[in-house]
């Protein structure tokens, strides 16, 4: 594509170029020999993200597991301060608890805006403007936290080829579910001891301190962004106050050899006025892909049910240790270290099993296929529903207090199994619509999960544990079926898939 300049007394075409991070530079005409050498030398610094070295990228992995990890601490921090502020402000549990939906609304629907926002202006400025929101109130707490949930994946994926991300990815994973576990644990010692404006307070206190550090240290990792910035340097040194003439070679559009000026520009960047257009489809392709496509639909309801396990667990967990063993509010919330610990040993088990995946007495061959990323979630995924079961009938005062303990860490090995599963099937077989069929299911688990515990004292109450947890196992144990469905049916149910069809012909 060209245009027409004056330049003197010649008219010359302005060509426009692509520009990428190995783009050959045209060496201008006449003069200018020593700046262009300072030029090549200059825009070697835009370099892919891919290219960052290991300490680097693993750098950037840690701090943006560690603002994971707190982001989920915000989420279930809260829970342990029910008593004080239902004291505090003489409202109901139920009415308290409303904090909970609130939180989670802000991670439903922030990235929908938030995750395009990314795609235009980089993952960089929207961490920090988000962060800062999150130290304000607590749904905009929910939007800021949602960042870390939702463009830390969007990180790994800029700075790690696809066959390098599993480690990362489950890293991330686990840094979830740790904070998950992590919140109630700090946050019931402090309600124990202090007060519960100081839960809040060590929130502002570290996330500002996390701020500053993911603003020092993690770059800007999208590499459109630094595409857009190479170009716009080069087109200021190409079309500065004296603009530069440029022999090009010939090529398959122009087979002549010609002398022209030259504009870069970055292919497939949205402009800024095309902003609310991006935003929109990102506001409707989720939904559209949710109730069209029955595998987004359906690992949608199994994060949704697992991600709201782990939330009915945070206003559950400490009734029960209080009421059935006599624990303090501090005691009843130690007791998150098993999901902690659980969570840390899945993500170890993640890791490895990807490893050995060709170990398995199965057909493995088809490296690109999606159902090899349930292959061993088909087992893992059991272990949800097992420590439903355990939990529920286990908590008894004739029952040791370590039996349930380790029925909490069982159950949240068996939620990472899923997050880690969900996440990796709708990537590989969604690729260029993978975000919005992760945003999909990332709306469902949030907003059904904030909203179950506000009814779990009620169902505990009228069903007791053992039978209130055999109903969520139950329901878990059903779920479970699903990924053997895709391991044996994924391919003719994805050929039936008019999205998935129309991706496999564009590869």
């Amino acid at each position: 594509m060209s245009t027409t300049s004056t330049l003197g007394d010649q008219r010359q075409d302005v060509v426009r170029l692509p520009v990428d991070f190995d783009t050959p530079l045209p060496i201008p005409l006449e003069g200018r020999t020593t700046d262009y050498e300072h030029l090549v030398s200059t825009v070697a610094k835009f370099r892919s993200p891919y290219n960052l070295s290991p300490m680097r990228k693993n750098t950037i992995v840690c701090v943006s597991c560690l603002a994971t990890i707190f982001a989920s601490f915000a989420a279930s921090a809260y829970a342990p301060c029910k008593d004080q502020l239902m004291e505090k402000w003489g409202l109901s549990a139920v009415t308290i608890l409303t904090g909970i939906p609130v939180f989670t609304a802000g991670f439903a629907l922030g990235p929908m805006a938030l995750a395009p926002l990314s795609e235009l202006k980089g993952r960089k400025p929207v961490f920090g403007a988000t962060g800062v929101l999150m130290l304000l109130a607590r749904f905009w707490a929910g939007v800021g936290g949602s960042t870390y949930s939702t463009l830390v994946g969007g990180i790994i994926s800029d700075i790690y080829r696809p066959s390098e991300r599993n480690t990362a990815m489950a890293i991330f994973s686990g840094g979830a579910l740790f904070g998950i576990g992590f919140g109630p644990l700090v946050s019931g010692f402090i309600v124990d001891h202090t007060s519960w404006t100081w839960v809040f307070w060590i929130q502002v206190i570290v996330n500002a301190a996390l701020i500053a550090v993911f603003i020092i240290v993690v770059p800007e990792t999208r590499e459109s962004v630094w595409l857009a910035r190479k170009a716009a340097y080069l087109n200021k040194w190409y079309q500065g106050s004296q603009p530069t003439l440029v022999e090009l070679s010939p090529t398959d559009r122009s087979p002549d050899t010609k002398i022209c000026q030259v504009q870069w520009y970055v292919e497939g960047q949205a402009s800024a006025e095309g902003m609310v257009a991006l935003i929109t489809t990102s506001l409707l392709r989720p939904f559209q892909l949710l109730f069209t496509e029955p595998v987004v639909f359906f690992f949608s309801a199994w994060a949704a049910f697992s991600w709201s396990v782990l939330y009915i667990m945070l206003a559950a967990v400490p009734t029960m240790f209080m009421q059935v063993y006599g624990f303090t509010l501090s005691m009843a919330d130690a007791t998150f270290t098993s999901a902690c610990v659980g969570s840390i040993l899945a993500t170890l088990a993640g890791i490895y099993q990807e490893q050995h995946i060709s170990l398995l007495p199965i057909n493995t061959s088809d490296t690109s296929s999606p159902e090899r990323r349930l292959y061993f979630s088909c087992v893992e995924s059991l272990l949800l529903p097992i420590g439903l079961f355990m939990f529920g009938w286990s908590a008894t005062a004739s029952v040791h207090w370590i039996v349930p303990t380790i029925a909490i860490g069982i159950a949240t090995a068996g939620i990472f199994s899923v997050y880690l599963a969900v996440f990796n099937y709708l990537a590989d077989t969604y690729s260029t619509y993978a975000s919005s069929a992760i945003a999909a299911q990332s709306f469902c688990r949030n907003a059904i999960g904030g909203v179950l515990p506000l009814v779990t004292n009620q169902m505990y109450s009228s069903l007791g544990y053992g039978p209130g947890s055999s109903l969520l196992g139950g329901i878990g144990l059903l779920l479970s079926i699903g990924p053997w469905v895709l391991i044996f049916y994924g391919p003719q149910i994805r050929s039936r898939s008019r999205v998935a069809q129309l991706l496999e012909t564009k590869i």
